[in-house]
């Protein structure tokens, strides 16, 4: 008797259950981009560290600045890298810059449009009140001030807050290695010569981009033939090369020559499941073999690009640390055409996802056949659907997964 289907959620929930964050490195500023943080940043400074003008202009009392006309003596000046080492007292002024340091006694600053200078007077136009056109001690952040939470995947600006908050380094996950191995006696790489039963391998591709784009490290162990030997070889290769996740590309099924599924548990695997009730997709595999996690991909295409998107990207970024792995990355849209009843299994159908202004339209692409690699990379996400979901019309409220956002 055939193991009963999962549900997606509860394939899902095993898989990330299986999951744990992998090491900590500290890495240098430079190579921190896109790498997952492990750990709280807390600023190492104040920033700024002194009170600094906004603007160019004139740095005073705002206590003599209550009328326009006002005229003060400038007695010096204060530029970023170097301050006016002196006290401002009555009717006195300094020229500064925009990020100089405030002098002593000053506590606002003309802006350099609003004022008049003769000689060493400046003459105000307008009133400046206390505080006006300066930054004050601290207003960015101040030292011990948590800045950054652990599990965010760094950018550009994250890095650049680091660097401010005065450290060089940063704690962040290792990158996880995601071994991929396609199978198939049918297969074979881009450009070879390819007989009258051969297809080109695609399914590799996709999963090394994703898994590189997720913050994962991509090994690719080439095309293995339908031999339990090339199998055990590849495996061993995996487990040698110690990889975190262990991807394989059809043959997954229980078929006569699907083979891959015996080779793992032949070498050890802890089978977690097999069959999920989704389509396209439902021959997916999971297991653990030791510390290595096996993840059995379908061989169509759009079977093995769904399955990545929604078991391998959110399995990487749990590897992560993540805490947001296993969030629903479903939005709302409105369905543009009618939508048959749909059936036992969970569906995702490609779709056109557009945006009228008021939100996203989604109407599925004309074939749905798990095999058209075109279709898939026309398409911008997928039409979920519950199983056994009413039929639906145009016009109704649907939910829908959007490739940009998933990473793919």
């Amino acid at each position: 008797m055939k193991e009963p289907m999962i549900s997606v959620e509860a394939a899902l929930a095993r898989v990330l259950a299986a999951a744990k964050p992998v090491e900590i490195e500290e890495v240098a500023l430079a190579q921190a981009y896109g790498r997952t943080l492990a750990a709280p940043i807390a600023a190492g400074r104040t920033q700024p560290p002194f009170a600094n003008s906004a603007m160019d202009g004139y740095a005073l009392r705002a206590s003599d600045a209550t009328a326009p006309g006002a005229r003060l003596r400038v007695i010096g000046e204060s530029a970023a890298g170097r301050a006016f080492e002196g006290e401002i007292g009555a009717r006195e002024a300094t020229r500064i810059f925009t990020g100089a340091p405030m002098p002593r006694g000053a506590d606002t600053v003309a802006i350099q449009e609003e004022t008049q200078r003769d000689g060493e007077f400046v003459t105000l136009a307008t009133t400046v009140a206390a505080g006006e056109n300066l930054r004050t001690v601290g207003i960015d952040f101040s030292e011990g001030e948590k800045l950054l939470q652990a599990g965010r995947r760094l950018t550009p600006r994250d890095v650049a807050l680091i660097a401010a908050a005065n450290r060089p380094t940063a704690p962040v996950r290792r990158k996880p290695r995601v071994a991929i191995l396609a199978t198939g006696d049918e297969l074979r790489a881009p450009g070879a010569t390819l007989g009258p039963a051969q297809i080109v391998a695609s399914n590799n591709f996709f999963v090394a981009g994703l898994a590189e784009a997720a913050g994962a490290e991509a090994l690719d162990l080439g095309i293995a033939p339908d031999n339990p030997q090339a199998l055990a070889e590849r495996i061993a290769a995996a487990q040698a090369a110690r990889a975190d996740v262990l991807v394989t590309l059809g043959g997954a099924s229980v078929g006569e020559y699907d083979l891959v599924q015996k080779a793992l548990t032949d070498a050890g695997m802890r089978l977690g499941f097999w069959r999920i009730a989704m389509r396209p997709g439902k021959p997916l595999m999971f297991g653990a073999l030791g510390a290595m996690l096996a993840l059995g991909l379908p061989g169509n295409p759009t079977s093995s690009s769904v399955c990545g998107l929604l078991f391998l990207a959110p399995l990487l970024r749990a590897l992560l640390g993540d805490p947001e792995a296993s969030a629903d990355m479903s939005e709302p849209a409105v369905l543009a055409v009618d939508l048959l009843a749909n059936g036992v299994r969970q569906d995702y159908a490609r779709a056109t996802i557009t945006n009228d202004g008021g939100g996203w339209v989604a109407a599925p692409m004309a074939s749905q056949d798990s095999s058209l690699v075109r279709t898939l990379a026309l398409a911008d996400g997928l039409i979920v659907r519950a199983p056994h979901a009413a039929p639906a019309r145009a016009g109704d409220i649907c939910r829908v997964l959007r490739f940009q956002r998933l990473g793919g």
